[in-house]
């Protein structure tokens, strides 16, 4: 009986991990945490989806998001990824399958629920061609960054600001001006987590809802911004009307 367990038990492991080849120089700390984490998403089992949430991904499912990250990313490498400071970054233009980590996904002290949305998020990047080009704003191979207006404030009145060291986002690369691009994608994932996850904690969900109001905050179009809402039923607690 044990012995069957075992065997089931595996197959399903084996069936939620993602189909992913390391460099031989990842480090098995990073390499055991990255597959862990993706083991979790596969895992996931929701309950419905927003309207977004079914364009861009399908259903709240493991199988979904497994097929996603498996369609954009096949080699996890380890990089500085420019200073060193990233958790995560990718050259579309040098390997456009290709993630890298860096020592920060493991170093830092930073909850599960962030390390996915980073990989994701690095994971649109990685397309050779945006998919929606109907939708962009403009034509942008890998979902680029815009720079974050100035001053760039929030509905009441204050500066936005990066959640972790507190710097001012204004002027900043590190703004959407689309709902599909990179914080686009990775808040309505999850916040489609926070919302409709049957097998997630409420620390999960918690997290989930706290890191994609951080990635809905860099949402600089006021248009793609207020779709997002309507689409996370949040519209009215943002002040707008529905």
């Amino acid at each position: 009986m044990f012995k069957a367990l075992f065997i089931i038990g595996t197959a399903i492991a084996s069936s939620l991990a993602m189909a992913l080849s390391f460099d031989a120089d990842v480090p098995v700390t990073i390499k055991m945490q990255m597959e862990a984490d993706l083991a979790f998403i596969g895992g996931i089992q929701g309950s419905g989806q927003t309207a977004l949430h079914k364009e861009v991904f399908g259903d709240v499912s493991g199988i979904t998001y497994k097929k996603f990250f498996e369609s954009h990313i096949q080699t996890v490498g380890i990089s500085y990824c420019r200073n060193g400071l990233p958790v995560a970054c990718v050259f579309p233009t040098i390997n456009e399958n290709k993630l890298f980590l860096t020592q920060n996904f493991v170093k830092l002290s930073i909850p599960q629920t962030a390390r996915l949305m980073v990989i994701y998020h690095e994971s649109r990047h990685a397309e050779k061609e945006n998919k929606l080009l109907a939708k962009d704003i403009g034509f942008s191979p890998n979902w680029p960054h815009a720079n974050c207006p100035i001053p760039f404030l929030d509905n009441q009145g204050r500066d936005k600001t990066i959640m972790k060291s507190g710097e001012k986002l204004e002027g900043l690369p590190a703004c959407d001006t689309s709902a599909y691009g990179s914080y686009g994608s990775s808040t309505i994932l999850f916040k489609n987590l926070s919302k409709f996850c049957r097998n997630c904690s409420d620390k999960i969900k918690m997290d989930a809802d706290m890191f994609a109001s951080d990635q809905l905050s860099r949402i600089s179009d006021a248009g793609s911004l207020k779709s997002m809402l309507v689409d996370f039923n949040e519209a009215r607690l943002e002040g707008y009307a529905e």
